[in-house]
């Protein structure tokens, strides 16, 4: 495809990674951020590179995941070299402590076997020896020791640079207003500032603000903000080892001794902040997941606006009934972990190529179950 030209809107990784790689094919990309490059949801994210519960959704988007983590090692070697930054990834391993009957134990256990997951079951002792200050009420605990985790700031700035090296035309601080289309398809955006940008083949990778582009082309995909907010406490490095998820809450330890905790799920529309209530709910989870972090220090706390879509899944392709238009978002709370094998099939597709995986259950048209309780939901609590 050399001598075509993308244009891409949204400065997410998802947008910044499919630019790279269409750079790599020799096309010429233009990619327009509203705000400040890679500063919304993939910039917000704790960086667990594994999706929150993923026996509850649909085998189709296990696929999608296990291909796209099959990726990390070599991307993170790429941006290494490529930028001379760390983006942090390593395997820390997910640990999921059992208080009671929480009704995970059993389809965690079909799923991790079913798909090949590594998997260890603890007991109670066991359990507070991977953990020491989880608290004593622990009964038995699943411990999945593969899974990986990353720093998404330092993603976002190594792939920036990356594509810096790369050529491709950044314009931050570039809100689209609209998108244009005439009988060929689209031919172009209109931007706020009165300007205008010619294209034929158009991305829009724009997060919980893709709908506002794609609404008025009668192409609304019901993709809506869910706010989260997270908190990231100081201790001493070691003191949380691994990725300690549970319905309430989850903890993701760094290398330095930081432990984020996170996060909230709120449909508030584009309401920004952080909550008293909804922070005092994260502590609370903590307190009773964790109570030996009683005494860490609160260092900050920020959120940001998850692209939730109606079933949890992401929509990937093409536009039917516009010609040259391409979606990529949705992705709820798995953007990063679902970002190399989008950007991968998101290339392809944009080059007339057929993409890697299967992504005809991700389709922009297919039938979306709006009663699934994979879905953006009203919650002010840890999730």
């Amino acid at each position: 495809m050399s001598g075509r030209e993308v244009t891409v809107i949204g400065g997410g990784i998802v947008g910044c990674l499919t630019a790279c790689l269409l750079r790599l094919r020799g096309v010429r990309v233009t990619l327009l951020e509203a705000g400040e490059l890679g500063r919304e949801a993939s910039w917000a994210g704790a960086g667990i590179l594994c999706p929150i519960h993923p026996w509850r959704y649909p085998d189709a988007f296990t696929r999608l995941v296990e291909a796209s983590l099959a990726r990390y090692p070599e991307l993170q070697a790429r941006l290494a070299a490529e930028s001379g930054i760390d983006v942090g990834w390593r395997r820390s391993g997910l640990l999921i402590p059992f208080f009671g009957d929480e009704p995970h134990w059993r389809p965690a256990i079909d799923w991790s076997e079913r798909f090949g997951w590594r998997l260890e079951r603890l007991d109670g002792a066991q359990a507070q020896a991977a953990e020491p200050v989880l608290a004593d009420g622990v009964r038995r605990a699943l411990r999945w020791p593969e899974v990986a985790q990353l720093r998404n700031p330092r993603l976002l700035k190594a792939t920036r640079r990356w594509m810096a090296k790369l050529g491709v035309d950044v314009r931050d601080h570039t809100p689209v207003a609209r998108i244009r289309v005439d009988g060929g398809g689209v031919c172009g955006v209109e931007l706020e500032d009165g300007g205008s940008l010619a294209c034929r083949r158009l991305l829009v990778a724009a997060g919980s603000w893709s709908d506002r582009l794609l609404a008025p082309l009668g192409a609304a995909l019901s993709i809506r903000p869910v706010k989260g907010q997270i908190v990231l406490l100081a201790t001493r490095p070691g003191r949380v080892r691994h990725i300690v998820k549970h319905d309430e809450v989850y903890l993701v330890p760094r290398d330095d001794g930081r432990v984020l905790v996170g996060a909230t799920m709120e449909e508030v529309g584009f309401r920004g902040g952080n909550t008293v209530a909804a922070i005092h709910s994260l502590l609370d989870g903590v307190m009773r997941m964790m109570p030996g972090l009683a005494d860490c220090v609160i260092e900050r706390q920020w959120m940001g606006f998850r692209p939730g879509s109606p079933d949890g899944m992401p929509f990937l392709g093409a536009i039917k009934g516009v010609p040259g238009l391409f979606v990529a978002s949705g992705h709820y709370r798995n953007g990063v972990a679902l970002a190399p094998i989008t950007a991968e099939a998101m290339a392809a597709l944009l080059c007339d190529e057929s993409p890697p995986v299967d992504l005809a259950p991700f389709a922009p048209q297919r039938a979306v179950d709006f009663s699934s309780p994979l879905g953006y939901r009203l919650s002010t609590g840890g999730k």
